[in-house]
């Protein structure tokens, strides 16, 4: 009787070990996509189960026994939306529940579906059909295209806010992907890496593949929400071609990366499709890490200084220091370029902490000829910001220059990967902190309120857009209420004409730098 009643329960539970294989199972009256009454002890969840799912489940299995903790996600079958629960049972079991996904609606007595999400291949099961699209490609002679999509902003959610957040953001993502591009025998979808996704078009007309994909970044660059805060991802996007740049999936991503790669180097939303002349930049910028090592032990980085005034009287308050190469050969290299290869080759701290101590040095012997009120503006680099040694680094400096006269300004998405305490710290000496590229990445209400800040500082790509943007006035507008409301100084990057900083004004923004100020 027993037996009879755990088989009538609504969700499917089952028994597994670490290589796939299914024990026992039971229950499943509300999950009939994946209810198998002819199931055996011992077969395997590719035997039972779709691909995809399939391989979705013994990704999250190998995850939960090896860090001991239960993992979840969403997904979907058939058309509808299922939650799948796998827990450790000791180094060689696991116990993995599927049940229907369930809206607010639905548990408060309404029928009605939630939004099913959609995972995509997990990076075995997209290798194995990527390589069949290439045989079946080499058969018909048409050739496919692979493009491969970094997402910015994923890491930092994880490290932030836990994997189970990032995975619910990618999850989104994916959908997104899904409900853009579709899916069937030909183009499809999957996750590579935490940051990393590809997506396979049968196609190699460059135009078809550039709309279709630019479409897919205006998707991707949409808000996530996610409780009390919003992920904003920024995409860069490679494409490499068969029968063009690779014959073999290996040789395909491994190009469709080296495109990313120059995306992210541009700083461009657009698609980059792989050349040649990609892998000689590549190996020019593994040169130019070993020069940026000596540059920063010599101090050959030095600064770009631009004013900080106020909008209504042209005051200047502040100096904000901006990083500059000057290479004796190459001549100057976009700080894009060297800040990214610096976080590549384990040198950001270093460089952060080289700039700090020369920028402090600069200003502190240029106190005597500045306003009572005058500050010295840095950014630290993100990998600084989270260093252990972060706040004994400022510390340090502070013993040449008064509290008061430094601003750090940290980047949003690292001021809510931080530690707050060191901060406060910082704050209560003196130290003015303004939360930097406001609007761009993550934003969090309650994080701001609680947190020793002084200022903040709209990102530079929404102040150039005010004039012809009406989102970007919105934001801009947002922004500044939301300064005034927790009683923020609100300033503004890229105030480049009278007419944005006119507009500025009228919105309550108070400080600001930018091109209009070049003459004062």
């Amino acid at each position: 009787m027993s037996a009879v009643l755990i088989d009538l329960l609504p969700d499917l539970v089952f028994l597994m070990r670490r290589d796939g294989s299914v024990v026992a199972h039971a229950g499943g009256q509300a999950v009939p996509d994946f209810r198998r009454d002819g199931l055996d002890a011992g077969d395997k969840v590719e035997q039972i189960w779709s691909p995809t799912t399939a391989a979705l489940i013994k990704r999250l299995l190998r995850r939960s026994i090896t860090s001991r903790a239960p993992v979840e996600t969403r997904f979907q079958e058939q058309g509808r939306g299922y939650e799948l629960r796998i827990s450790p049972q000791g180094p060689s079991r696991a116990i993995g529940v599927i049940r229907p996904v369930l809206s607010e609606s639905d548990r408060a007595g309404e029928v009605i579906a939630d939004e099913p999400r959609w995972l995509g291949l997990d990076r075995r099961g997209f290798l194995r059909r990527l390589n069949d699209s290439l045989s079946t490609s080499v058969l018909r002679e048409m050739p496919i295209a692979c493009a491969v999509v970094h997402l910015e902003g994923i890491s930092e959610i994880a490290r932030t806010l836990g994997v189970r957040v990032s995975e619910e953001v990618m999850s989104t993502v994916m959908a997104r992907v899904n409900e853009q591009l579709g899916t069937s025998e030909t183009n499809y979808s999957g996750q590579l890496r935490e940051n990393e996704l590809s997506v396979v078009l049968n196609t190699t007309d460059r135009d078809a593949i550039g709309a279709s994909l630019k479409d897919l970044t205006k998707h991707l660059r949409a808000p996530i929400p996610s409780g009390d805060v919003e992920f904003r991802l920024t995409p860069y996007i490679g494409v490499a071609l068969s029968a063009v740049d690779a014959s073999s999936a290996e040789a395909l991503l491994e190009h469709a990366r080296t495109a990313v790669e120059e995306a992210r180097r541009a700083a461009t939303t657009r698609p980059s499709f792989y050349s040649e002349a990609m892998q000689v930049r590549s190996l020019s910028r593994l040169d130019l890490g070993r020069e940026l090592r000596d540059a920063i032990a010599n101090r050959d980085i030095r600064f770009r200084y631009v004013g900080r005034h106020e909008l209504a009287t042209g005051r200047q308050v502040a100096t904000v220091a901006y990083l500059s190469w000057h290479h004796p050969l190459r001549g100057e290299i976009p700080p894009a370029e060297f800040l990214r290869i610096a976080v590549a080759t384990g040198l950001a701290v270093d460089l952060s902490r080289m700039a700090l101590d020369s920028i402090v040095d600069e200003f502190a012997a240029q106190l005597q000829h500045c306003a009572p009120d005058m500050r010295v503006s840095f950014g630290p680099l993100r990998d600084h910001i989270l260093h252990e040694e972060f706040a004994a680094d400022v510390e340090r400096v502070l013993a040449r220059l008064p509290p008061e006269r430094l601003e750090l300004r940290i980047a949003e998405k690292a001021f809510v990967a931080r530690e707050i305490h060191p901060l406060r710290t910082l704050h209560e000496r003196g130290v003015q902190i303004v939360v930097d590229e406001a609007a761009r990445a993550v934003a969090s209400l309650p994080s701001l309120a609680s947190a020793p800040v002084s200022g903040l500082q709209l990102d530079r790509s929404w102040t150039t857009a005010l004039l012809r943007d009406e989102t970007a006035r919105k934001v801009c507008r947002a922004t500044m209420s939301i300064a005034h409301a927790l009683d923020l100084s609100p300033i503004a990057a890229g105030v480049d004409t009278e007419e944005i900083r006119d507009l500025l004004l009228e919105m309550g923004c108070r400080y600001g730098s930018g091109d209009v100020f070049a003459a004062i």
